[in-house]
This record gives structure tokens, C-alpha cells and sequence, in this order.
């Protein structure tokens, strides 16, 4: 089902439209849609507001723009007064969740999933409203349990249903390991909506099955089910894979604005009415609407893509910063210059040269030397104008223009 067949059911209530039309535009799944309704109802009717349960999965440092789909989506739950409970699942990062993975992932330490947590929670009250979101770890209910406690959970399900999950139904055929611990990150992912008493719980839509394991646990816990909702992934700037950094397709969050702006504006064409929906969670008649003045020639795509880039740098960096990003982006792009405001970095040396590679690890051109590395391997990096090939160029004292690839510029003095 795609966003735009996600149809009303006929008997919501007039009052409750506006609400029932916002929560459910570009979710993939509402269920059970009855339920979900029926929720809301009662919410309006007792002035309670609902639970809605996200579970971050700490095994990264940072978010991008594909992961804020969920993000608006708990927001606009927020606007509507209902309470928004995040869990941080540090316990659950430590066992590690194989969804679409091919073989057994590995864990992280607890330390390492709460440093992640740390950056992810800076983050996800640039959209959320810090005041309407409880934060909680899951860790602090978890890690107490003892074995007997383990086992009766483990008996509230049984293999033949974790097999239905796609990732473990292939591995089992193809006679691939499957690790039994494995088969616990659902159950207590699960667990954790019968602590918080989740009314729902979102996720994307690979986190389908761990969702509804969820209603299971709280149903064998004689607890009211919590309805799921997904939200579609978002396919990154190759317009093939998933978002993701590690595959460099990615619009990360805290990046810089030029570079915000820069890769919003290679996003397909054909890709936009995602990111307008979706991304920046505009109402689905709004976004038909800009899609058929576009497709009319009333507004060129291109201008409709700067607007989602300036939106894009505005929510993140402030309006200020998405006015220069754009300016920038003319001026190098359209007129093939250098920008007008250039970061300017200085670098002691301990010798008489250092390697570039250095230098662009530390000067925030690059995330780290093999990083660099690659970088120069594929020709997208330049010292004044001249473009570098050897992985081994090194640079005397001095002051240098570097730039990587199309946006990224510094201005370096060496000394």
C-alpha cells in the first residue's frame, strides 16, 4: 500500500478528521485501523493522551533526514497533545537487531550504545518537542531479569512465528546461521511496550514484525494491544538504496548548511514528493499540488527543488543559514566560482610537510584518513585548482584553497 491508497475509514467522526488525516498521511500502515480510530476516540473523549512509542536503536552516532520520517511523524502526534515516549534501547543495541541483515550483527557495549544514544537525543529534539517526550532506557527494566523471567518470555512466542520474519526465513533456507540470542531482540523489543504502555508504536516499515510482536506480549500480558504504524524508508540520493551514511547517499542532520543544500539539490526529480511529504511533512494536497505545477510548467523543478533545500537548511540551521547555502550554491554552481565566505582553518606542523590526507581530516573535510584516502583515490579533491591524485601528496607551510568535491571548501594555513 502506498501513501496516497492509505484511504479514511468512513466513520471517523467529524471532529476527529483533521487529526485522523494528519496522523495517517504517508504512513504505510495503520493497524488495526479500527483500533487505531478507536483510540482517538477515547483519547478525546477522556482527555487522556495517548502513549506513542518510538524505540531508537543506538548503533550509530548520527541521524540523516531518512530517519526523521518517523521523527515528524511522533511530532505531529505531539502537536495533536499526545505524549510521546522515546526509548533509547541500549540494552537492545547490545544483543543487536538482524533485521534485514544477512548474517548475525554485531553488538556494541552498552558504554558505546549510550555515547550513540547521547548524540541521537541531541538531535531528535531539533524536530521533537522536548517538553510532550519522556525518555527512557530500556536497559533500566531489562538488564535486572533474571533467567526465569527470561524464559517465561521466551515461551510468549513461539520459532515457527519468528520464522515468518522474512531476514530469518531466508537464512534458514539457505542454511545460514541463526543465532538463538538473535531471536530474542524482538522479544524484548516488544517487552518494552508492555513497560511504557504504549497506546502505539512506530517504526519504519523493515520494523514491522518487531512491532507486532509487541502486540502480542502486551495481549498475552492481558494488557490493551498497542496499535503499530510504519512509515516508508526513504530512498537516498543514488535513487536506488536506502538511506544510509555508510553507503554515502545520505543527507545527514548536522551536516553543514552549503552541504545540506548542495545534496537536497541532486535529490531526483521524481524523488521530491517524498521529500515534501515525508521529509519537511507537508499536508499530501499540498504536495499533488506543487507535483502538478511543476509537471505543468507553472514553476521549474529546479526552483521547486531549491525550496526544499532552503527548507531543509532552515530546519536544521536556521533561516539565516539557508539564505547563505543558497547563495552559495548559485555561486559556484551557476557561475562556476568560489564562494564568498570560505571556513579558514590553521595547522601546526611538526615537520617540514604533512600529508594531505592529514590535513583534510583535520580540517573537517573528511570524516577520517581512509575517508580521505577514498576521497582522493576518486578524484574529488583539489588544491588550488589542481586537482590531486597520490593518496601520498604532501603540502608545505603556507596558506592553500582546498575543495572536496562540488561543496565542501576550506581555505588552510599551514605553519
Amino acid at each position: 500500500m502506498t501513501p496516497d491508497e492509505l484511504k479514511s475509514p468512513p466513520d471517523v467522526p467529524p471532529e476527529l478528521r483533521e487529526e485522523w488525516d494528519v496522523l495517517t498521511s504517508g504512513a504505510i500502515d495503520v493497524l488495526p485501523e479500527k483500533d487505531f480510530l478507536a483510540r482517538l476516540v477515547e483519547s478525546r473523549k477522556e482527555k487522556r493522551p495517548l502513549r506513542i512509542k518510538l524505540g531508537l536503536d543506538p548503533s550509530a552516532p548520527d541521524l540523516h533526514v531518512g530517519h526523521t520520517i518517523v521523527i515528524n511523524k511522533l511530532r505531529q502526534f505531539q502537536d495533536f497533545g499526545h505524549q510521546v515516549v522515546v526509548i533509547v534501547g541500549d540494552f537492545t543495541a547490545s544483543i543487536g537487531d538482524p533485521t534485514g541483515k544477512s548474517e548475525t550483527r554485531k553488538a556494541l557495549t552498552l558504554e558505546e550504545t549510550r555515547a550513540n544514544a547521547q548524540t541521537y537525543l541531541d538531535q531528535i529534539f531539533l524536530v521533537l518537542d522536548r517538553k510532550k517526550t519522556e525518555v527512557v532506557r530500556n536497559s533500566d527494566w531489562l538488564a535486572p531479569l533474571t533467567m526465569t523471567e527470561v524464559i517465561k518470555l521466551a515461551s510468549r512466542y513461539t520459532v515457527a512465528r519468528m520464522l515468518e520474519r522474512d531476514d530469518f526465513s531466508n537464512r534458514y533456507k539457505e542454511q545460514r546461521p541463526i543465532h538463538i540470542h538473535e531471536f530474542l531482540y524482538p522479544l524484548v523489543q516488544g517487552y518494552d511496550s508492555v513497560q511504557v504502555r504504549a497506546d502505539v508504536e512506530l517504526g519504519g516499515t523493515d520494523q514491522k514484525f518487531n512491532l507486532l510482536v509487541g502486540r502480542a506480549l502486551m495481549e498475552a500480558e492481558k494488557m490493551p494491544p498497542q496499535c503499530i504504524m510504519t512509515m516508508p524508508l526513504l530512498v537516498g540520493l543514488d535513487g536506488v538504496q536506502k538511506m544510509s551514511k555508510s553507503l554515502g547517499n545520505a543527507i545527514g542532520l548536522t551536516e553543514e548548511p552549503t552541504e545540506i543544500f548542495g545534496k537536497a539539490m541532486s535529490v531526483p526529480d521524481e524523488m521530491m514528493a517524498e521529500y515534501f511529504l515525508l521529509v519537511l511533512s507537508y499536508r499530501a494536497a499540498d504536495v499533488d499540488a506543487l507535483m502538478k505545477d511543476a509537471k505543468e510548467g507553472r514553476v521549474h523543478p529546479r526552483d521547486l527543488k531549491a525550496r526544499m533545500a532552503r527548507e531543509l537548511v532552515a530546519r536544521y540551521h536556521g533561516e539565516e543559514a539557508s539564505v547563505q547555502a543558497e547563495s552559495q550554491f548559485n555561486t559556484v554552481f551557476r557561475s562556476g566560482g568560489v564562494p564568498d565566505q570560505i571556513e579558514e582553518v590553521s595547522l601546526t606542523l611538526d615537520g617540514d610537510s604533512i600529508r594531505l590526507v592529514d590535513v583534510l581530516a583535520q580540517a573537517g573535510l573528511a570524516e577520517s584518513k581512509g575517508q580521505a584516502k577514498r576521497l582522493i583515490k576518486q578524484g574529488g579533491v583539489s588544491v588550488e585548482d589542481e586537482k590531486i591524485t597520490s593518496q601520498d601528496h604532501t603540502l608545505s607551510p603556507g596558506q592553500y584553497l582546498i575543495r572536496v568535491g562540488k561543496r565542501k571548501f576550506r581555505r588552510v594555513s599551514l605553519g
